[in-house]
């Protein structure tokens, strides 16, 4: 534990395992179902969605320094009538057809939402994907860092507070919890989360977030 606490503090340290990060299997299934609703495991295990009419979005897990600390970027959604109103979310958004890939998209739409720099963003690894049932999108994300300290600014659009989330408290076990929630397909159901800062972190954001935990524990 005292190597893992380390770890997740100082950001030199978190710098010396991207080379392990980089190539390490990822989890995959794995990690997402441990933060699934029963109802999502064996969809998720069997990836048995109608693939015609998806839709591909991108998102970005930034990891940076802040007083030498390893931070994650979290945005909360603005509340709205949309699906993932009022939402703790990773910045991210759907494919435009400009982008040359996913990764820039996930790199653009970092910038259009917390004003991050597309040149600033070293982007680490593709992580794996997560379907949401609810809006039709397949999620990629990706693991970027930057080098140097972040002032944000958040578009008012889309971004009604930023999370600045020390990398310790996603990897705290005592910050996972359980939740009943309604959400737009069922109006009450009982789900895994990460109660951060105060913020019910689930569904799809919880999933992708916790890849990056089992897999920063597999390189310690």
């Amino acid at each position: 534990m005292n190597h893992i606490a380390k770890f997740i503090m100082d950001f030199p340290v978190f710098l010396k395992y991207i080379p392990k990060i980089e190539k390490e299997t990822l989890p995959a299934v794995e990690a997402h179902v441990k933060m699934a609703s029963l109802d999502r495991i064996s969809s998720l295990i069997d990836k048995s969605y109608d693939r015609d009419g998806l839709r591909n979005a991108a998102v970005m897990m930034l990891v940076y320094p802040k007083n030498t600390k390893a931070y994650l970027a979290l945005i909360l959604r603005n509340a709205s009538t949309g699906i993932h109103s009022s939402q703790v979310a990773l910045p991210g958004g759907k494919v435009e057809p400009e982008d040359i890939n996913l990764a820039t998209t996930a790199l653009r739409e970092t910038f259009e939402e917390i004003g991050v720099l597309p040149e600033r963003i070293q982007v680490i690894k593709a992580f794996s994907e997560v379907y949401i049932p609810p809006s039709r999108f397949l999620v990629f994300p990706f693991l970027g860092v930057c080098l140097s300290e972040l002032v944000f600014d958040p578009s008012p659009d889309e971004v009604a507070k930023m999370i600045e989330l020390p990398l310790e408290d996603l990897m705290d076990e005592t910050n996972l919890t359980n939740v009943q929630l309604k959400t737009t397909y069922a109006d009450e159901i009982e789900v895994p989360a990460f109660d951060l800062q105060g913020h019910i972190v689930w569904g799809a954001t919880a999933m992708i977030l916790n890849e990056l935990k089992e897999t920063i524990k597999r390189v310690l």
